[in-house]
Order: C-alpha cells, then sequence, then structure tokens
C-alpha cells in the first residue's frame, strides 16, 4: 500500500489544529472521507438533482438509475445473493431498530428471547429494551471473560425453545476484539434461530461475505466505511424480509393505497419510506469502489501491522491498563493509565493535535462490567502510520508526566 498516495486522497488529513498537525485516530466513531466521495456529492446535485423512483423525467431516471447501480454494488460488497436484500436506512441504529421492530412484531410474542452480549453497543441493547416494554419480549446477555472475549460455552446454554433471535456485533467498538461470528451463527442455526450481526466496526476492516457466513441479517453504516453520514445499510435474506411488516409508512413503500386499506411495494421497497437520501447513497457507493480498489486484503494487513505497532508501544508505559486483549482483534485500543480521567487525557492530547475518543463509547453496560466509568480509545484506518503512532506515543507520555 501506497498510504502517502492514499494520504493525499484525503484533504482534512493536512489540516493543522493549535498549530499541530493533524493526527486522527478516531477512525471508530467515524472515518475521513476520500475527495471522489465528496466530489460525487457535489456532481450529483449539480447534475442529476431529482427525486427518484417517482419522475418520467430525463433527470429522475437518470438518479434513478445511479441509485439502483449503487444497491448493486452494496449486494457485490457483501456478496448478497439479491439486490432486493439490500435496504437503505440512515444509519446502523435506524437498521437494527427496523429489525427489531419488524421481526418482534411478525415473530415475537411475551417471553419469547433475544440474545445480545455484554459487549454491545447501545442501539443493539435499547432497540431490543423497547419491545421488552411493548411486547414483553426478554434479553438474555452473553457474558465476556477477562480478555474481552465472548463466552461461548454460556452462549450455548442460553439458547432455548423461547430463543428467537440472537443479535451479535462482529467487532467490538471498545474492546476490538473479533468476535467468532461463524461458530455464533452455526450454533444459532442448529437450533433454527436467525442471527443478526453488526458490522458496523468491521465491514469497513475485513472482507465479508453474507452467503458464506449464512447470517439472516447485517447492519452497517456508511460513515464509517469512508462514506458519507446519515446512510445505512441492512441486508436481510429475503425469506425473513418478505415476512416482517414494514417499519415506516409513506410514499414509495406502497402498492396501493385506499381508504379501506393499503398494499405494500415489494422488496427493498417496502422498507424504504419517503425520499431516500439518494445522494448519499450513491456516494456511498463511491467509497466502496474506492476501499475495493485499494484491495480489503491489503488493507486489513496493513491495519493489523497498525494494531501491532501500537499495542507494543502502548504496553512499554507504565501503568497503562489496556481493555481486551483477545488475541483475535481488529483495529481498537481502549486504555486508562493511573488514575488520569479519560475526559482529561483526551483533553490533553487535542490540544497536541491528536484526535482520539474519550468516554463509553455507547457501550455503558460493557463499562460496568469492567468496573470502570470510560477510556480512551484509539482507533486507526488505513491512512494513518506509524510516524503518527510515535508521535501520540510521545505526546501520551507528555500529558501522563504532567500527572506526576
Amino acid at each position: 500500500m501506497n498510504v502517502e498516495k492514499i494520504r493525499n486522497d484525503f484533504p482534512i488529513l493536512s489540516t493543522t489544529i493549535y498549530g499541530k498537525p493533524l493526527i486522527y485516530f478516531d477512525n471508530g466513531a467515524t472515518t475521513q472521507k476520500p475527495k471522489c466521495v465528496v466530489d460525487e456529492i457535489e456532481k450529483i446535485y449539480d447534475t442529476t438533482n431529482a427525486n427518484v423512483h417517482r419522475g418520467v423525467h430525463y433527470l429522475s431516471q437518470q438518479a434513478t438509475d445511479l441509485a439502483e447501480e449503487a444497491r448493486v454494488v452494496v449486494q457485490q460488497f457483501i456478496n448478497a445473493k439479491h439486490s432486493r436484500e439490500v435496504i437503505f436506512t440512515k444509519g446502523t441504529t435506524e437498521s437494527i431498530n427496523l429489525v427489531a421492530h419488524s421481526f418482534c412484531q411478525q415473530f415475537c410474542k411475551e417471553g419469547d428471547e433475544i440474545i445480545i452480549s455484554a459487549m454491545e453497543h447501545h442501539a443493539n441493547i435499547v432497540s431490543w429494551q423497547l419491545q421488552e416494554s411493548i411486547r414483553g419480549i426478554k434479553l438474555r446477555i452473553i457474558p465476556i471473560n477477562e480478555k474481552g472475549e465472548l463466552r461461548i460455552d454460556e452462549f450455548k446454554k442460553l439458547i432455548s425453545p423461547k430463543t428467537k433471535l440472537v443479535s451479535i456485533m462482529h467487532v467490538s467498538n471498545v474492546l476490538g476484539t473479533i468476535n467468532p461470528i461463524e461458530e455464533i451463527i452455526s450454533i444459532a442455526h442448529n437450533n433454527d434461530v436467525p442471527v443478526l450481526i453488526d458490522a458496523a466496526q468491521s465491514v469497513q476492516h475485513m472482507e465479508i461475505d453474507v452467503q458464506k457466513l449464512d447470517c439472516d441479517f447485517l447492519v452497517f453504516s456508511g460513515h464509517k466505511l469512508y462514506g458519507p453520514n446519515g446512510v445505512g445499510v441492512l441486508y436481510g435474506k429475503e425469506q425473513w424480509l418478505n415476512q416482517m411488516p414494514p417499519y415506516q409508512g409513506g410514499g414509495e413503500m406502497i402498492s396501493r393505497v385506499s381508504f379501506k386499506g393499503t398494499t405494500f411495494n415489494e422488496l427493498p421497497f417496502k422498507f424504504e419510506a419517503g425520499t431516500p437520501n439518494y445522494p448519499d447513497v450513491i456516494a456511498t457507493a463511491t467509497a466502496i469502489k474506492y476501499i475495493k480498489n485499494i484491495g480489503l486484503d491489503s488493507i486489513k494487513a496493513y491495519e493489523d501491522q497498525l494494531l501491532e505497532y501500537c499495542s507494543e508501544k502502548l504496553t512499554e508505559i507504565e501503568g497503562i491498563r489496556i481493555f481486551g486483549t483477545s488475541d483475535k482483534k481488529s483495529s481498537v485500543i481502549s486504555f486508562l493509565v493511573g488514575n488520569i480521567h479519560h475526559y482529561d487525557m483526551g483533553m490533553l492530547l487535542d490540544k497536541m493535535g491528536i484526535a482520539v475518543r474519550t468516554g463509553h463509547h455507547c457501550a455503558q453496560p460493557l463499562m460496568d462490567e469492567l468496573g470502570i466509568e470510560g477510556t480512551v480509545r484509539v482507533s486507526l484506518a488505513f491512512y494513518n502510520t506509524k510516524e503518527e503512532i510515535d508521535q501520540f506515543i510521545s505526546c501520551l507520555k507528555r500529558v501522563i508526566a504532567m500527572f506526576g
């Protein structure tokens, strides 16, 4: 990988803050966007601005064609069987909420159970808790071990005739742990239980093939994939999506409306009510093409090198505690040093030009499990360098020295 050439595709990486060159280590929250993605959005508004699926005029047909081509790009990216199994949403959060609402409405009754894990993002907790209050379902939680790995032995014990769905993250946004989703899917399917995979922290780092995995649902966001904000993807097997009722009502998701009743549109439009954010959908496809051109295998290999290098440098620091020490990790490191508050450390690093994330990372139950309030999180991307890591370590040592 020619990292310097890649960095030139991201103008923001040349930014100076507080008189220091920006070092951006908050990629787990959102990734920066290559110029081709920003240019694509501008181009759409300059040349192809019209509502999709609803007009016979030229601009509308052009916009529709581009939006549906983007759906095919996503289909091929995750190797879905059909493009109609790709639903566009506002993000991972809406995708999970869609499944939680529609799946539970169709398949769950009071006392039925959904299995999640102790390391989940709030989006994959609260969405199901809402269904607890609405439908009386129960959440069952897979515990983790001291390394931040799922207890698969305990997961097997949680499955029962009441289990209706397993909803699990692929990669922890706090611990960096790569969960054994192939094994989880196999165990669940052996018990006739479908599985939803939250791929928000994995799809940008490694190859994902939904047919090979045989997952029933998979969700992710465009903005963590070097694409624009406000776009997400829900992949669902056609057999499930056809049975699930719509999540929202409005235009486009209907076949026929009368005051006596409504019939719904075919997939994928049944789940895409209202005017879609088609410019950003198209730009998300541009982002996918960009990273596919680099190659996800190359991206993973390089990011693994960065992760190993940064981890080694951090473990040399006296008093550091790293949360998540699995042998199978992606590009995330969460840590604390001594009794220095994570917020104080993040603020001081920011003044030195280094952007890291601090806090509970939308994973408060996990923080409770770890016995802490929050961490400092470094999350790496393929445009980061070892030189940036060296500068970060130097600045981190300065911050630690300030606190004695």
